[in-house]
Formats: C-alpha cells, structure tokens, sequence
C-alpha cells in the first residue's frame, strides 16, 4: 500500500489493509508518537491492538530491526535506476518477511511486546 502523505485516515486506510490480509491472526502492532497513530478517532479493527512507544525511543521499536533486515537481505550492493524501482525492491522485501512467520517473529517478537496484552 503506497501513499502521498501519512495522515489518520491513510493510516485507518493501512490498518483495514493490514486487517483484511490477516484476518485469521490477531495484530500487534507498534507505534511511535506520530499525530496519526494517536488520533483519537483512528479506528483500529477487533483483531488488533496498537502498542505506542515511549517519545524519543527508536531501539524499541521492532521497525527499525525490519528494515536492518531489508537493507542486508534487499538493498545491500545494489544501486537503483529509480525511486519506483527501490520501492518495489522493497516491496518484495516486506513481501518476503510477511510470508515467514518464524522470521519475522524472530526479528520483531520481544518479551516486552509478546507480554503486553
């Protein structure tokens, strides 16, 4: 899902998405402060539940343990003709991760996150 601007109603928009794609499974996920993950009218759907970090605290978001991934295993020694193209690198990067569970789970399944809810 690609987007021009990230406000609350794209970010509703991404979490129906996200929702929809697995809908068997229940979602956590975490968030920073940005003003549209905490708007007070952003509906999160039933088989979710949003986790928001603490300001100023980039090392525990699992995010940033994703894309350490993408850039070893998608971007490393490579250069792109084009912006588009980068993007659909990573595109089948994300594609990659969400297709393996225990991987993912791996990189971004900690103790802290697995016992908040």
């Amino acid at each position: 899902m690609l987007a021009a601007k990230m406000d609350t109603l794209t970010m509703g928009s991404f979490l129906r998405h996200v929702s929809l794609r697995h809908p068997d499974e229940f979602v956590v996920m975490v968030l920073d402060g940005a003003p549209s993950h905490r708007a007070s009218f952003l509906h999160v759907p039933k088989n979710m539940k949003l986790l928001r970090l603490p300001p100023y605290s980039p090392e525990l978001n699992p995010a940033e343990r994703l894309w350490e991934e993408l850039r070893e295993k998608d971007f490393a020694n490579r250069v792109f003709d084009s912006l588009g193209v980068a993007m659909a690198q990573a595109a089948r990067g994300l594609r990659r991760l969400e297709q393996s569970g225990p991987a993912l789970q791996s990189l971004t399944g900690w103790q802290w996150i697995l016992e908040s809810f």
